[in-house]
């Protein structure tokens, strides 16, 4: 990277490290570990070979730096009007990113992603279609779901976790992954519409001054945090109970002892959303996570028996 820079016009330099920025790299964790848990969910050979290897890692960086790359460029290029006034020193709005070289970029991240993605398979394109066409809905006018908490965070949840999950089933799988696969990755997805309500505690005020009708604008913070909190626990809860009646019991407990131990925490966090919030993202998310992993693993010996 630093030869990259080094080699490009000392004028292009603002725009290379504006549109790294524009990215955001540390939002794409959470699709490339949703990724992971696919493709671990549909392994159906023990020892995967090299090419299925390589692949795999593809889709890594398809889940997180391009797809999730593209979505978080749309979203900056389109909230260009409200970070002139809440953050003008983000790359737009700073002129860091001059013209309309945010929405090229844009374009560009969303068309290679899809040219990667339809590489990869029929299914890993369409569900990163959809993705992209959620990216869009959730920033763009007429629609703009972010402006409600409840159509926004769902959007997110449904493509960061969800489609991601999907796609990476159905690139170790080679075709539409199991029923078994798909079901769990849609109950994980209906999980991260908590964790998506989570970041919303820190916006409050800006949002009612906005008119963003997140769930904490709508229902007061600690009513929102109960919401979050069990919408968090029940599809970590029913993915228990379907592995053990799979045939995974073992797993299923795993699963069990990691809600129980989120529980203790959102007690914590639901007696202060405001001030907790970032507290249990770090902390009680980090085992809602780690309960994705443990149900992948188990489905990888279900799906391959």
């Amino acid at each position: 990277m630093s030869r990259l820079i080094a080699d490009t016009p000392a004028g292009m330099r603002p725009i290379v490290s504006a549109g790294i920025e524009l990215l955001k790299p540390i939002t794409w964790f959470a699709p490339m570990w949703a990724f992971g848990c696919g493709a671990i969910s549909a392994r159906y050979m023990a020892e995967p070979d090299r090419q299925t290897i390589w692949i795999v890692l593809a889709g890594i960086v398809l889940a997180g730096p391009l797809l999730c790359g593209a979505s978080q460029v749309v979203n900056d290029w389109f909230d260009r009007h409200v970070d002139a006034i809440n953050e003008p020193n983000r790359p737009i709005p700073s002129g860091r990113m001059p013209g309309r070289s945010a929405l090229y970029l844009a374009i560009a991240w969303t068309a290679l992603a899809l040219a990667v993605a339809f590489a990869l398979g029929p299914w890993v394109g369409l569900a990163s279609a959809l993705g992209c066409l959620l990216s869009f809905a959730y920033s763009a006018p007429p629609l703009r779901l972010k402006r409600n908490g409840w159509w926004g965070n769902a959007a997110v949840a449904f493509a960061y976790e969800g489609l991601a999950w999907f796609t990476g089933a159905a690139v170790v799988a080679g075709g539409l992954p199991d029923a078994e696969i798909v079901f769990v990755a849609y109950l994980y997805s209906i999980g991260a519409h908590g964790i998506m309500t989570l970041n919303d505690f820190k916006a409050i005020e800006g949002d009612v001054a906005l008119g963003v009708r997140s769930l904490p604008v709508q229902y007061g913070a600690r009513a929102a945090a109960l919401i979050a909190c069990f919408v968090m626990a029940l599809p970590q809860l029913l993915v228990a109970i379907l592995l053990a009646a799979w045939g995974a019991p073992l797993y299923g407990l795993a699963i069990l002892v990691l809600l129980a131990g989120q529980a203790m925490l959102m007690r914590r966090f639901v007696a202060d959303p405001r001030g907790r919030a970032p507290w249990y993202n770090a902390t009680g998310t980090s085992l809602y996570v780690l309960g994705m992993m443990v149900a992948a693993f188990a489905l990888g010996g279900i799906v391959g028996s």
